[in-house]
């Protein structure tokens, strides 16, 4: 071992012990501390700094040469909580006058893209959905299949969160209006739209109900309506009957597929927005990148010069 690497290993070992003596870290946790470590203290040492002396900008620097490595921001966020667990040990036990992690931020992770259906794979479910009901063998096997075809329907046609589509009042399908008022989050109140598709499927469903009550979708719960589990159930299984994934569907992805879509055939974000019920307009943001690809598709195909 190098006089460098020992003088690295003096400060470290102390500070992995403790996470093994106090914390009961694992051996591959403490492998993994050992690894970032050794990396932080090797960049130190290459910069002839002490790490007892450590400034916030030294590690900002070190921060920024993860960066230029090409780390992923969420392995760099690791790195830096490992170095700050490091720095507080140093500071604690009186190694180090001060923490220089405190003011130093972690790095920044982009919102990850929602996953989407495609066009087509949501006619394959309905489809799929619509065929269950023609062929089931006898009238409790139709209404299951019919509920599963009117949820959706719905869904697709509103873009309802799956708590507001489960609780939807059994007068929903009686409306003879062209849009359902719903009551999100907050108590806000929209209006979404409903498709004759839609419609169509609630009056269906409506017959088969066997008995009255309140709910649209009535269950034997503690709500006294369908849950969200056993709808996202019921989905996958029409998802592997449609020939897809089953971990590439779940209620809340065909509320995706409902906003993408309608970016992709040109709708305004701000209507999309409040078609899904979003306080703010960040939070429909994370479908920006149909609008970019849209914007592209514009300019590639309507541009006088794009073929130049």
């Amino acid at each position: 071992m190098s006089r460098g690497a020992q003088a690295r290993a003096g400060l470290m070992q102390p500070y992995l012990d403790m996470l093994a003596a106090e914390r009961g870290a694992s051996a591959n946790t403490l492998a993994a501390y050992r690894r970032d470590l050794d990396d932080y203290l090797a960049h130190l040492a290459a910069e002839g700094l002490d790490p007892a002396a450590v400034e916030a900008p030294m590690i900002r620097a070190y921060m920024a040469d993860l960066d230029a490595r090409g780390l992923k921001a969420s392995s760099a966020a690791r790195r830096l909580s490992c170095i700050r667990g490091f720095h507080r040990f140093l500071y604690a036990e009186g190694y180090a006058p001060t923490d220089p992690t405190a003011p130093v931020s972690g790095p920044k992770r982009g919102r990850a893209l929602p996953k989407v259906l495609s066009v087509a794979e949501v006619d394959r479910l309905l489809s799929v959905a619509k065929e269950a009901v023609a062929q089931a063998p006898n009238l409790s096997e139709a209404a299951r299949a019919q509920r599963l075809l009117c949820l959706l329907e719905l869904l697709y046609a509103t873009g309802l969160r799956v708590s507001e589509l489960v609780a939807l009042p059994r007068a929903a399908a009686l409306t003879r209006e062209r849009y359902l008022v719903v009551r999100g989050k907050g108590g806000r109140e929209r209006l979404v739209p409903l498709t004759e598709a839609a419609r169509a499927a609630m009056a269906a469903h409506l017959t088969m109900l066997a008995a009255p009550g309140p709910w649209l979708f009535p269950a034997d719960s503690e709500s006294g309506h369908l849950t969200r589990q056993a709808f996202a159930r019921d989905l996958k299984l029409a998802a592997a009957a449609a020939g897809i994934r089953a971990d590439r569907v779940s209620p809340h992805v065909l509320r995706h597929a409902f906003a993408s879509h309608l970016l992709q055939n040109g709708a305004d974000l701000r209507v999309v927005q409040e078609l899904l019920g979003h306080a703010d307009i960040s939070t429909t943001q994370i479908y920006t990148h149909v609008l970019d690809e849209r914007l592209k598709s514009m300019v590639r195909d309507l541009h006088p010069l794009a073929d130049g």
